[in-house]
Parts: structure tokens; sequence; C-alpha cells
């Protein structure tokens, strides 16, 4: 079964625990953040399946996450929020918040429309497996593998892999990868994709400066699993 992580972001630690003991007696595993530079990072560094998202937070608010999440990422988001005006739901919903829920919410409640998003958005019984040489990534898990090793990768980088993996042996410009990997709305720079690649090699790599299964080529774009024999 699979074990999905949950980035639990709110600035009032009550709740936070709260939802931790609830998450975690579920089955799930939570992450932590009290502020939004706190969930960026956690978001940016892990591989995330649905993010539980205050909108009234110090620094950087809800608003300001979720739009740098879905610069990269369509993963479930859940908004909590204690203001009930109609203008702030359109809002994150136009954003692409895919559920709310009014502070004080029902725990209850909220692991009910956690596991409904959840099955709907990763069909649980629908895992693939993508396979190149001892490389495998799982599409329900969103996990990658070398060998029976997991291989830690964030949410972007997933997304990015998908791709490659199901286009093995073709050459993808930046464009092609950032269409197929993140769709019409990603507002990120072109550029952005040279540093994802980067990572993914330093992760996947025996010689990250001298690739042999992710690789360039120049002046067009990238290919993976180009080198297999």
């Amino acid at each position: 079964m699979v074990k999905y992580q949950i980035l639990v972001v709110e600035d009032q630690e009550e709740i936070r625990n709260i939802v931790e003991k609830y998450l975690l007696k579920e089955g799930y595993n939570a992450l932590l953040a009290k502020d939004g530079f706190e969930a960026l990072n956690q978001f940016n560094t892990n591989t995330i399946h649905l993010v539980l998202l205050d909108i009234m937070m110090p620094g950087i608010d809800g608003f300001e996450v979720l739009e740098e999440i879905r610069r990269v990422s369509e993963i479930p988001v859940i908004m909590l929020t204690a203001k009930q005006e109609e203008i702030d739901r359109v809002k994150g919903f136009n954003m692409g918040v895919d559920d709310y829920v009014i502070k004080p919410f029902s725990v209850k409640e909220l692991l009910l429309r956690i596991k409904r998003l959840l099955k709907r958005v990763y069909h649980e019984t629908d895992e693939i497996l993508y396979h190149y040489e001892d490389l495998s990534l799982h599409t329900g898990s969103m996990k990658l593998y070398r060998g029976e090793d997991e291989i830690a990768i964030t949410s972007a980088e997933y997304s990015l892999l998908h791709v490659m993996f199901r286009n093995q042996g073709q050459v993808l410009t930046r464009e092609q990868l950032i269409e197929l990997a993140y769709g019409h709305e990603y507002e990120g720079y072109d550029r952005n994709i040279d540093s994802y690649i980067k990572r993914i090699r330093q992760k996947i790599e025996i010689d990250p400066r001298n690739p042999k299964i992710l690789v360039t080529k120049y002046g067009v774009g990238y290919m993976f699993g180009g080198a297999k024999s």
C-alpha cells in the first residue's frame, strides 16, 4: 500500500500537532511547516503527495505558497482558513486549490476529505512501474528506486522523471518537457529545467559530469535512456 506524505502548513502549533497526530494514526507520513518559507523548503526537498495549507501566515501567506507550488506541480492542495468570505474561496479555486476546510474544523471531516482527494488524484489501484536498467519509477507512491534502494526526489523532479521514463530514447526540447511535465500554465523560467536536470543527474548518474543515462543533445534538448545499447 502506498504511504502518502502530507505537508501540513499551519502557523498555530496546537493545530499542527493535532493534525499530525491524526495523520500518523491514519497511516500517513506528516511533514510540518509553521510558515510559508518552511513550507516551500519542505516542498522543494521532499516528495509531497498532498498539502494542507493555511492562508493567514506571517511572511509568505498561503496564496503565495500556492502560487509557487503551482509553478511546478499539480499535487492536491487543501486550504485551511478561518475566513468565510466567498472572495477568498473563489481566489483559491482560481489559483488551483482542490478543496477548502473552514476553521474550526472537524478532524474526522478533514481526514475524509484527504482520503477522497488522494484516491481521486492518485488512483490507488493503478500503480504503474517504469524501468530503465536498475532504475524504477513508481507512479502511485511517486518514488524512484535503484534496485531496492530508494532515491529521494522532490515532487517537481518526479514530474520530470515521469515524462522521461515514458519517453525513453526520445529527444525532448525544454518546451516539450515543460508542457508534458508541468502543463500550459507553467510560470517558471525555461532554464529552471536545466537546474532540475542537474539535480536528477546527481542522483542517478555514477558520474554526473559525464552522464550516460540522462544526456544532453546540444542545440536540441535532452534524452533519457539514450545510452542504452
